[in-house]
């Protein structure tokens, strides 16, 4: 016969053994779940770091610093030893400090009212700290876009901007126009607030002295443009406004320096800078 003792403590080995196996269930509950997760954050990081972007040849939306999901998932976890080195700017003969000022950001929500004679000449000039630059600006042929420089140059918008990239290879250009572009970060995403429609494009070739708008699809120019110092090759897809009617040799200057960071396609060396830049008729 059991004692009372003896079922009390075979009710109490019970009682354990319930509650261990109830423990265990939990566990394995718990390790399956975190199997599950985990999966799932997998194919997350996989599928947004398969999306890359890719940008057009000038486009005036900076690609340059585009970050995949699992770069930003990586930057969260991981604190690198230290900052890359700041590439060091080399002075560039005939370029000087550029006058003090910051752009003064304007903006607006509609291209400006036409404004300009598409019958009279317009001369663009260019007072960089690098040296002058004149364009002849085709109102005929690209008449918002040379109302839109017009009207942007009278509002000083492009006083201060610096240009932002230099190519130096297959495709030789001087990229400017950005108010938010500065010496040592890529620019590429500024612009006035308002967009216009392409213009002038069929049959667009770029020699050099070409000045043409940088875009980021069809429709889409806003005050990002481009110098061409060496003849290139690009497809009809950017705006030709002007031709370079002096400081070519400026651009070749600019272009001979390279870029900060050595490559074909970076910011100038030069740290070119619009102290002004006017639009006169006639």
């Amino acid at each position: 016969m059991v004692s009372s003792e003896q079922r009390r403590r075979q009710l109490a080995r019970e009682k354990y053994e319930r509650q261990n196996e109830r423990r265990i269930a939990a566990m394995a509950a718990r390790r399956r779940r975190t199997a599950i997760l985990g999966a799932s954050l997998a194919v997350v990081v996989l599928a947004g770091g398969g999306a890359l972007v890719a940008g057009g040849a000038f486009s005036s939306d900076d690609k340059s610093t585009s970050t995949t999901a699992a770069d930003a998932a990586k930057s969260k976890t991981q604190t690198p030893a230290s900052e890359p080195p700041v590439p060091t700017r080399t002075p560039v003969a005939g370029c000087v400090d550029p006058a003090p000022g910051k752009p003064n950001g304007k903006q607006w929500k509609d291209e400006p009212a036409m404004a300009v004679d598409q019958s009279a000449a317009y001369t663009m000039t260019m007072d960089t700290n690098c040296g002058k630059v004149t364009v002849a600006l085709d109102a005929a042929k690209a008449p918002h876009t040379v109302n839109s420089f017009n009207f942007l140059a009278g509002e000083q918008f492009f006083d201060h901007t610096k240009c932002h990239r230099l190519t130096t290879d297959g495709i030789f250009v001087l990229q400017c126009g950005d108010p938010t572009a500065s010496a040592t970060v890529p620019g590429g995403t500024g612009g006035p607030g308002y967009k216009f429609k392409d213009e002038n494009l069929t049959g667009a070739t770029y020699p050099a002295g070409t000045v043409a708008m940088a875009n980021s699809g069809p429709d889409t120019n806003g005050s990002q443009f481009f110098l061409v110092y060496k003849d290139t090759k690009l497809p009809p897809s950017y705006i030709p406004f002007g031709r370079v009617t002096g400081g070519l040799d400026v651009l070749n200057k600019i272009a001979a320096a390279g870029t900060l960071e050595g490559a074909t396609d970076g910011h100038p060396m030069a740290d070119v800078t619009f102290n002004s830049v006017t639009v006169s008729k006639g």
